[in-house]
């Protein structure tokens, strides 16, 4: 078998969860379940979760294609639910702008009332308002590395008993994920109004 070049989409250290703080609220939308990248991307969603302490739970994950559409779909089911998310990982820039659309038609301020978070750092991702907080493939090293496996397998040099190369992903803060707010209490009213004079008021 050919080496391939597989890239492990793993959250970095900062990852969504340190970017939001708000991991009982944080689900998913991934791409096919088919595809490896979208398995690695969901990986690296668990592995956050693992992290911080908190049971994976495949309610909380929604399958897509990577695109806008079925993003918007899928988030919309999200806001709608009785317990909505507080932060969506989108598996794809794309995805994470289907995301803001639901959110702007729910009417939900990003990130005040949603954080959202996604993956591949398009150049649309630095135009969006807010712009994107993303996470970034290295592909300078992926085009690089793909191109000395190349050469070596002209070469006759490769070792094919491994076809895995993994290389790590970072995370690009911008302004699309915050922690969340604290939820105001209105202070309780005794249904009466004083009156100018510090008297008895009228009820409210």
């Amino acid at each position: 078998m050919s080496p391939a070049l597989y890239v492990r989409s793993r959250t970095p250290r900062r990852g969504p969860l340190a970017v939001t703080r708000r991991a009982g609220g944080l689900r998913t939308i991934t791409g096919r379940p088919s595809l490896l990248c979208s398995q690695a991307r969901l990986d690296g969603y668990r592995a956050a979760l693992e992290r911080a302490g908190i049971p994976a739970d495949p309610a909380l994950v929604y399958s897509g294609d990577f695109h806008f559409e079925a993003a918007l779909t899928a988030a919309t089911a999200m806001l709608e639910l009785a317990d909505p998310p507080t932060a969506i990982f989108a598996g794809s820039d794309m995805q994470a702008m289907g995301v803001y659309e639901a959110a702007r038609l729910h009417h939900l301020r990003i990130p005040d009332d949603l954080s959202v978070i996604g993956f591949d750092d398009l150049p649309m991702s630095g135009w969006a308002s807010p712009p994107l907080t993303t996470i970034i493939q290295p592909l300078a090293q992926m085009a690089a590395m793909a191109t000395r496996t190349v050469l070596a397998l002209l070469d006759g040099r490769s070792d094919t008993s491994s076809n895995r190369v993994e290389l790590t992903t970072s995370l690009v803060i911008r302004s699309s994920t915050a922690p969340p707010r604290a939820k105001s209490v209105r202070p309780k009213s005794s249904g009466r109004r004083a009156g100018a004079d510090g008297g008895p008021g009228v009820r409210a």
